[in-house]
Parts: structure tokens; C-alpha cells; sequence
């Protein structure tokens, strides 16, 4: 499944130069974004260097050896370049950010009407001219939290530290960590045991921390409402690896794929996954029903990812690149096939389709996430009502659309028992239609 998620933060104090962690860190997250990278550093002064492209193509020796400092942020993204760095009344700062602002057309004109003039149309830009009204950043960000609707995850390193804040309704997850000489903010926990980094907690929904020289400070919180975590980072957006409010991502996989496997009852011989998303859901149905577990594609390990805009005709190209039919594995077999989600339909037909055309006897789709039934609010996607399958056709319908013998998806209740968090604590939009905000 293709989604346009919006980007990654990553952020490291340190009492040593940690340049080549914050290089690794934001490489670490490239899979929430792709098109942009961006470093950031204080040493004397304020450093940012940003391209387009993938982390470890862009920056060179020469750029890392320019950016030595004890502190820094980072950022990727399929949208647009950041970090961005600014002058203002509350000094010179950099700022990264997480996420989508839902009323960001209205606030952009009300400041426009006061007098503020935005060298872009991103919201990047608007977060800044709103956080630096404020009587300091902690002050800003507290009304930031006021005036938004929408959610948000933000990183803005000072020459004394970094800023880091949640929404209130803790939307997307930022987490912090420890190590030896370090302490760092994430998006994911995933760079943090390659940075021999320990996990301390996430930050909360609507509190503002402060990484400095005294470790991690909660200068602010800002309350909510609801808390509303994002159910989908579980189902697909996070890494496999990754560790979200204290629950394993790849136990809640587990978990949706065992639930897949109890509530079947299709004869097959081998359980397969459309790699990467759909590995944890296979292995979960393989381990709760006893099937075989096996490989179906090859990813091509040198297929690099593509950061341009792809029209459907290329993305269905990619996917033919990346992944490769394993014929001996699949021939005369009926097999059940896992993957995380399905948005138009048009790339699990294809492989589908492939599996039959090698040789396939049957193949069983069964889908880790419950049926899209909206486009997200919350964050960047490219997805309407029009390209969401269910929300135009039958299971029954879809299923022959996309070539499959069968086709089944773990239901909302399935979901959230594998979360294992309380259905109110989570954000179900793209699923249950309702709207947080």
C-alpha cells in the first residue's frame, strides 16, 4: 500500500559530536518519507543543510564534517524541506515538523490580514509565525495548541536545546530516549538500538519537553479532550521494529494476523506476505494456524525507492521492480496471502494475478487493517473517497476485482483488541468515519 505520510523528526543532545547519529537517525525513519532530507546543528552558530533525496545519497563526508556539533534535528519527508530556519523577536531558531493542519487556509489569511508576510504556502512556516507570538517558545507553543486544529508532532532546536511537543490528542507518536552520552526525541523508536540508545517513554499527548545540558524537562502541558492515537502508525506507517506507547508494533501484527487466522476457515498450503507490511500479519496467521509459512516475492534489494510523483501506471511499474515472483514456491499451491491494507485495489490484483500466472492453484487475500473507508485528516494522504475501494464496492465484489478466491479483513474490534488500548484512546477515522476534530 502506497500513503503519502508526512515526514519524521529525530533530535540528539549530546556531550559529544553527534552529527553521524543524527545522519543515522532521520536514515533510520526514511520510511515515513523519502522526497526531502534535512539536518540541522548548533555550534557557535545555527547550521541546516537540506536536499532532495534519500538520506544516504545526499549527504556527503564534507556536509557531515560542516554540521560537528553536540545537538541537532532532523528530517524526512514525501512533502516538502525541512527543517526551515528563522529570525524572530524570540530569537534565531530552527523548526521540524509532523503532521497536517486542518485549518491551516483560514489561519494563513487571518495572519495575512494582520500584517504577516510567509516566503511559502507551507505549514511549516505557518507553525512558526504562530509559535513565535508567543512570550518564549513554551508560551508559543501552548497557544499554538489553541489556535490549530489538526495534528502535529514539532522539534525547534535553540542555541541552549531542543523543543519538543505533542498535539494534544497525541495523534502521532514522539518518543524519547537514553544512552550513554545522549538524549534523543523520535518519531519512532526504530534508530535507537542502532544508537545503543534506551527507550524512557513517549512523550505526552499535549506536553512540550525541553533537551538540554539537564537532560529531559516537561516545561508545558496542554490538555485535551481525547486522547486519539493513531491506529494506523500500528497497522502500517511505523516500522516493524518500532515500539509506540509501550506496545511492540510487530506484537500487534502478530496479533492481527492470529486474529485473521481464527476467524478462518479456507484450506491452504502455504502463508505467504506481500513484504515488507505484510510479513508480521503472515507470520501471526501462520504461528496461530499452523499453515507453512513461506516466501512468495523477492525484493529486489537494489530497487532503490522512487521520491518523484508517480502516476499509477509507474507505481505499478516499481512494484513489478521491487518484487519478484519465487516459482517453485508457488506452484499447484493454494495459498493465503497477507497484506496490511488495501486502498484502489490495483496492486494486490497484480500480484494476485502474477501468483495465478506462475502457477498459483488458489490464493486466499486476507487483510491485517479493517476496510478503508475515509481518507485520513490527520495526516498527508493522496487517497479520496473515490480511490477507496470498500467505500464502492462488497468485500465479495472487491474480491473479484482484484482476482483473489477469497477475501477477508480483521474487523475495527479486531483491531483494537491487538492495540490492546482502549478503543477511546484511539484515533479510527480512516476505518469509522469519525471525525476527532
Amino acid at each position: 500500500m502506497k500513503i503519502e505520510e508526512n515526514c519524521g523528526v529525530f533530535g540528539i543532545y549530546s556531550n559529544t559530536n553527534c552529527v553521524n547519529q543524527l545522519y543515522h537517525g532521520i536514515f533510520k525513519l526514511q520510511h515515513r518519507g523519502q522526497r526531502y532530507c534535512g539536518i540541522s546543528t548548533f555550534n557557535q552558530e545555527l547550521k541546516l543543510i537540506t536536499h532532495k533525496g534519500f538520506v544516504r545519497h545526499s549527504f556527503t563526508p564534507d556536509e557531515l564534517q560542516s554540521l560537528s556539533a553536540n545537538y541537532g534535528i532532523g528530517h524526512v519527508s514525501l512533502k516538502e524541506r525541512q527543517p526551515i530556519l528563522l529570525e524572530s523577536r524570540l530569537g534565531t531558531f530552527v523548526i521540524a515538523f509532523s503532521g497536517n493542519i486542518l485549518n491551516a487556509e483560514q489561519l494563513f489569511t487571518d495572519l495575512k490580514n494582520r500584517g504577516h508576510s510567509f516566503s511559502s504556502h507551507n505549514q511549516i512556516e505557518l507553525l512558526a509565525k504562530i509559535i513565535v507570538q508567543g512570550k518564549n517558545f513554551v508560551d508559543g507553543i501552548e497557544k499554538l495548541a489553541e489556535i490549530i486544529k489538526g495534528s502535529y508532532t514539532i522539534l525547534i532546536l535553540t542555541r541552549q536545546g531542543i523543543y519538543a511537543a505533542r498535539d494534544p490528542h497525541g495523534f502521532k507518536p514522539l518518543v524519547l530516549g537514553k544512552g550513554k552520552n545522549e538524549y534523543v526525541v523520535s518519531s519512532e523508536s526504530r534508530p535507537f538500538s542502532m544508537l545503543g540508545v534506551n527507550i524512557l517513554r513517549d512523550v505526552k499527548p499535549g506536553e512540550i519537553v525541553f533537551i538540554g545540558k539537564n537532560g529531559i524537562q516537561t516545561k508545558g502541558h496542554v490538555s485535551t479532550r481525547r486522547i486519539a492515537y493513531c491506529a494506523f502508525e500500528w497497522g502500517y506507517i511505523a516500522s516493524m521494529d518500532s515500539i509506540i506507547e509501550s506496545i511492540p508494533v510487530v506484537r500487534v501484527r502478530n496479533n492481527l494476523g492470529t486474529s485473521l487466522a481464527r476467524n478462518d476457515n479456507v484450506d491452504a498450503d502455504i502463508v505467504a506476505a506481500i513484504p515488507f507490511s505484510g510479513i508480521g500479519y503472515a507470520l501471526g496467521y501462520h504461528k496461530e494456524s499452523g499453515i507453512p509459512y513461506d516466501e512468495v516475492f523477492l525484493i529486489d534489494r537494489f530497487a532503490s525507492r522512487s521520491y518523484l510523483p508517480l502516476t499509477q501506471e509507474e507505481r505499478e511499474q516499481e512494484a513489478r521492480i521491487k518484487l519478484s515472483v519465487i516459482e517453485e514456491n508457488i506452484r499447484g499451491k493454494r495459498i493465503i496471502l497477507c497484506d496490511d491494507s488495501i486502498v484502489r485495489g490495483t496492486q494486490i490484483r497484480n500480484k494476485v494475478l502474477e501468483l495465478k500466472a506462475f502457477g498459483a492453484k488458489q490464493v486466499h487475500v486476507r487483510v491485517g487493517c479493517p476496510p478503508l473507508m475515509s481518507p485520513c485528516r490527520y495526516d498527508i494522504s493522496t487517497r479520496s473517497y473515490k480511490e477507496l475501494a470498500a467505500k464502492q464496492y462488497s468485500i465479495n465484489q472487491i474480491a473479484r476485482k482484484i482476482g483473489a478466491d477469497t477475501l477477508k479483513y480483521n474487523t475495527v474490534e479486531d483491531f483494537v483488541k491487538a492495540i490492546g488500548l482502549p478503543e477511546k484512546n484511539l484515533c479510527l477515522q480512516c476505518w469509522t468515519e469519525e471525525e476527532i476534530i
